[in-house]
């Protein structure tokens, strides 16, 4: 399965919050579905569901998207497309899913609009740092180590093709890691295949990735819980109110190694070749499609507080940012992000 344990998510509460109003008022029937998936877990609530339409239907609808990009996007399968194309040592065109050619191509877009502070072929750096695929690491890697690592990163090495939908790299070192897009991707496709099945009203989430359609079972606006970036257990920090929207929240307060004393996150820069260091304990993101949020989000979470506000102003993205300072909690939002902000729970 594909994993995201190195994707950085401040999970979202899962967020029907008629569970946290205090009222007895019946409530329609929802359907809510969940399983694992991507190293994770997946939720599909859907809101009065239309005759005709079943919940076996509504399951394999859900499972059929969710094996198709595991065997497309895994990088823990052998036999996945990403799998197959890392392990080829070919510089000319490969041929791969349609699928697989527009997430590259999106995280792509994110990349150049980002100078590279998101960067799909940052692999080996993660995984130099103990946070891949070979384990983790007792020591600190050495400048030469990172140097090597950083040799064989860059989005500029990679390119896409639509049609025929194929993918080709400049160097044959070169790897593509889709833990920071391919989750976004998934619940974007959900959301296509609920609405050609007829379902207008339903949440979906995928590991913190979640948007959502129409209204909730009450005929309301969704109501989504951004969890607390503390440690210990889940609490709300805030409540948005979304409809035919994504929301993504990216952090570093769960995720993190302790080594000789030192801290180190595991979303490295690739900039510099090593783990962020900055106060920004959790960036909130709403987009209209969950790719987009969950690609931006990673993206701001490496810029940091002041360089990820000014670039969100510019761009005027909704993006709230929670800051650690002094033992308190900061908060920082756009002027976009307000709307959605509907309540700060004490």
């Amino acid at each position: 399965m594909l994993q995201t344990p190195f994707k950085l998510r401040a999970a979202l509460l899962l967020a029907a919050i008629t569970l946290m109003s205090a009222s007895c008022t019946r409530m329609p029937q929802q359907l809510s579905l969940s399983g694992p998936t991507m190293g994770t877990g997946y939720t599909v609530k859907v809101a009065n569901l239309p005759a005709g339409v079943s919940e076996p239907q509504v399951r394999g609808r859900i499972e059929s998207v969710l094996a198709r990009i595991d065997r497309s996007m895994s990088g823990y399968r052998s036999d996945s497309e990403i799998a197959r194309f890392n392990a080829s040592s070919s510089t000319g065109w490969i041929e791969v899913s349609a699928d697989l050619a527009s997430v590259v191509a999106a995280a792509l877009r994110v990349s150049e609009q980002s100078e590279g502070v998101l960067d799909i072929t940052v692999a080996p750096l993660v995984d130099l740092w103990g946070f891949g695929p070979s384990g983790p690491r007792a020591d600190v890697p050495s400048e030469q180590e990172i140097s090597q690592a950083r040799s064989r990163v860059g989005f500029h090495k990679l390119q896409t093709r639509a049609s025929p939908p194929a993918l080709r790299k400049d160097e044959p070192a070169v790897t593509v890691d889709l833990n920071a897009v391919a989750p976004g991707y998934a619940v974007d496709l959900l959301a296509d295949e609920l609405t050609k099945l007829g379902l207008a009203d339903f949440m979906i989430d995928i590991g913190g990735e979640v948007r959502v359609r129409g209204h909730n079972q009450r005929g309301r606006t969704w109501r989504i819980a951004v969890e607390k970036p503390v440690d210990g257990e889940p609490q709300p920090y805030a409540i948005l109110e979304l409809t035919d929207m994504a929301v993504t929240t990216s952090g570093e307060y769960r995720h993190y190694d302790v080594r000789a004393g030192r801290r180190f996150s595991h979303t490295i820069d690739p900039r510099t070749g090593r783990p962020i260091e900055h106060d920004l304990a959790a960036v909130v993101v709403v987009s209209s499609t969950a790719l987009d949020a969950d690609a931006w989000a990673t993206a701001l979470n490496v810029l940091g507080a002041e360089a990820g506000y000014a670039f969100a102003m510019h761009r005027q993205m909704p993006v709230m940012f929670l800051l650690q300072r002094d033992g308190h909690l900061v908060r920082r939002a756009t002027s976009w992000f307000e709307p959605y902000l509907a309540e700060i729970p004490r």
